[in-house]
């Protein structure tokens, strides 16, 4: 069986609206519906430093932290102060940017591309809506089953609502016109993630709301009791710089 496709960037990664927004970390942006219905974009919020909300999710975090879509790299940054080992992984490089700025690692990729440390990811966070990449939920709980460890640890941030929507948006600014094309989204409330869980290779750990948020942590069934952690050595040496045009350079500390 071939492997399947990897999903193109999405048209807002290099879009003038999106990076300006987050060099400047002000909004207002929302991503927008085909029929214009707005989902704001809480952009100060991701360019502030990680709020209580946050930090009470980061405590939950096991091993070596994988942020999908890291955008400004607010979660980053928080982990790396604590002294975890964490990469952020963003298809935007003003994001990427960002997160080299506070002090964070992070890898300028799609979470559908070949990451550091596939396989051995004690924790992968999908913050701020990120359960929406790529518009296909059941594919990417497939893909972040393979980042982890066996028995490792999702913690996905949810709609503040009971909706499953698969759809297609663009990333606006108010009195401009969208820029790229549309790309697909889609936005799940806790319940239809836990119906999602419910396939083979997940249970159930967690969900809670607080500050208005709702959360759900899923763990994937251990191989065996015997799983290596992951390595911070393996990880950290994995984000060096390549020069190739495929690749863009990642921050060293």
């Amino acid at each position: 069986m071939s492997a399947p496709a990897v999903p193109a960037a999405p048209a807002w990664a290099a879009c003038d609206p999106y990076a300006t927004a987050l060099r400047t970390g002000r909004g207002p942006l929302f991503l927008q519906r085909a029929d214009g219905w707005l989902l704001p974009l809480e952009v100060e919020r991701w360019c502030a430093a990680a709020d209580t909300v946050d930090r009470a999710v980061l405590d939950r975090c096991e091993g070596a932290v994988l942020d999908v879509g890291c955008g400004p790299g607010r979660l980053v940054a928080e982990l790396t102060a604590r002294g975890r080992t964490v990469l952020g992984v963003d298809v935007s490089e003003a994001a990427v940017a960002r997160t080299v700025t506070v002090g964070g690692q992070a890898l300028r990729r799609s979470v559908f591309e070949p990451l550091p440390g596939e396989g051995r990811w004690g924790t992968v966070l999908l913050m701020d809506g990120n359960i929406g990449i790529g518009g296909d939920v059941p594919a990417l709980l497939r893909r972040m089953a393979r980042l982890l460890a066996p028995g490792g640890l999702l913690i996905a941030e949810t709609a503040p609502l009971d909706i499953e929507e698969r759809t297609e948006v663009r990333v606006v600014t108010p009195g401009r016109d969208p820029v790229g094309e549309p790309f697909p989204w889609a936005r799940v409330g806790t319940p239809a993630l836990l119906r999602h869980a419910e396939r083979p290779g997940w249970r159930a750990a967690a969900q809670w709301t607080a500050g208005g948020r709702r959360f759900v942590a899923l763990r994937t069934r251990a191989a065996s009791s015997s799983a290596e952690p992951p390595k911070s050595t393996a990880v950290i040496s994995s984000q060096r710089p390549r020069n190739t045009s495929a690749d863009c350079p990642v921050a060293e500390r």
